[in-house]
């Protein structure tokens, strides 16, 4: 037979209401309260019908991660945030689904509009760079719906995370000048993507420390993309006086300057060395493996859907966290020759 709430709650010494609080992860149950009732329902294997839970809480428990698909869908990126999401989510008891947005279509607001009206989202995450498309903020407030952003550029009032993308781009430029690297290009990511300002922004910062005037020649703009990558290093490759090293503003971008290097007969990093931002699975996988920066992609996005849930719940504003970065350093970068 069918486990029903009332068994739960007489098997926990609650009552049905308390176990129903539980369920919609109400803050007015004491923590000890709380885990007899989920020890209760782990124990009968208690499954509540998820269209009565919403019923009973007027809300859907579904969050909402929303990207702009004129980025490269196949980033490894995006899906590590949609596991990290994906990962909050079941710890709290809430559905997840992903929807693709087209922020330069013409009919982005309707499109947002039909996803509330039909799905009911409790909450949305948003990823770059929608996390500062004004029309869609100013959407989601007239709409009442709550939402967190991922690494956004407009950071007073906003709930979510974000990492030093600015002083990482410095570290890993400043790690090829201690190589003796005075000729280092940047490939840019997505214009007007808050990542690619302020990776770019990195790149100036640590350079003009030491002491080296920027050579237009050297930044290349780029789109994330491997193809964006292998078309950008062909452009350096050209320069009478090539670079000897190169930051691109991501790991598939670097893939795409190497796979260059290798159509020129360069070999990495005897001859040019390479490095990248993200630290994707990809970045280990390669040969020589990639310098990169480690971004906690999944953790960003574990903490941005939980601090959504938080203000979900009751329990609190929500805060804009800063996770740290670190240097990984490895194979693809040498001393200049």
């Amino acid at each position: 037979m069918r486990v029903r709430l009332e068994d739960v709650a007489r098997a926990a010494s609650v009552s049905p209401k308390t176990v129903s609080r539980v369920l919609n992860d109400e803050a007015n149950v004491s923590d000890a309260t709380r885990k007899r009732v989920l020890a209760a329902m782990e124990a009968m294997d208690y499954r509540p019908h998820p269209s009565a839970r919403s019923l009973a809480g007027s809300r859907s428990f579904l969050v909402a991660m929303l990207y702009d698909n004129n980025d490269n869908p196949a980033s490894t990126y995006l899906a590590e945030i949609q596991d990290g999401v994906l990962e909050a989510c079941d710890e709290h008891r809430y559905s997840m689904m992903v929807r693709p947005l087209r922020m330069r279509g013409d009919d982005f607001i309707r499109r947002l509009d039909t996803l509330i009206s039909d799905h009911h989202p409790d909450g949305v995450v948003l990823t770059p760079p929608i996390t500062d498309y004004a029309p869609l903020l100013k959407r989601l407030r007239e709409r009442n719906v709550p939402y967190a952003s991922v690494s956004p550029m407009q950071r007073n009032g906003v709930i979510g995370v974000t990492m030093d993308e600015q002083g990482a781009a410095r570290a890993i430029v400043e790690h090829l000048l201690a190589l003796g690297h005075r000729r280092i290009a940047h490939v840019i990511g997505i214009a007007d993507h808050g990542a690619s300002r302020w990776r770019l922004a990195g790149y100036r910062e640590a350079m003009a420390a030491a002491g080296l005037p920027e050579d237009p020649a050297l930044v290349v703009q780029g789109a994330f993309t491997f193809g964006s990558g292998v078309a950008a290093a062909r452009e350096l490759f050209a320069l009478e006086q090539r670079p000897t090293a190169v930051f691109a503003a991501n790991d598939d971008m670097a893939t795409g300057v190497m796979w260059a290097a290798g159509e020129y007969g360069l070999k990495v990093p005897h001859d040019l060395s390479v490095c990248g931002f993200d630290d994707t699975p990809l970045a280990r996988q390669l040969w020589p493996a990639l310098t990169t920066i480690q971004q906690p992609s999944r953790e960003m996005g574990k903490i941005a859907a939980t601090q959504l849930l938080n203000l979900l719940r009751g329990r609190g504003p929500g805060q804009l966290v800063q996770v740290p970065f670190s240097l990984q350093i490895r194979d693809s970068t040498a001393r200049v020759p």
